[in-house]
């Protein structure tokens, strides 16, 4: 099979979500936001630990530009941002859960 044919072949919906959120820290950051409360950047990264600034900030602005956080500035000193799910942010919450829950009871701990 032809290199182009392969790629014709593929699922857009699946590779599109591989994009968005191949990142290594994304989904972690989704699940804490949307069931442990944390919405502060110093917050996830201290629940993250291993993560850095640089890191963090880059993931949160890249899940920013795909629509799944809002981020909020509260213009203060020093800065305030918090972070919170959008629309399609909080309609992803169903399978963080589900993933979370296969794990669960198919991963080995």
């Amino acid at each position: 099979m032809k290199k182009t044919e392969t790629a014709i072949q593929r699922c857009k919906t699946m590779s599109t979500l591989q994009k968005i959120l191949g990142g290594k820290w994304k989904l972690e950051i989704l699940y804490y936001i949307a069931f442990r409360d944390i919405h502060r950047f110093g917050e996830l990264r201290r629940q993250l630990g291993e993560i850095t600034e640089s890191s963090l900030t880059k993931q949160l602005r890249e899940l920013e530009a795909d629509g799944f956080l809002i981020r909020h500035d509260f213009k203060e000193i020093p800065p305030r941002v918090e972070y919170t799910l959008s629309d399609l942010g909080s309609s992803f919450i169903d399978v963080i859960d589900y993933m979370k829950n296969w794990g669960d009871h198919n991963l080995p701990t």
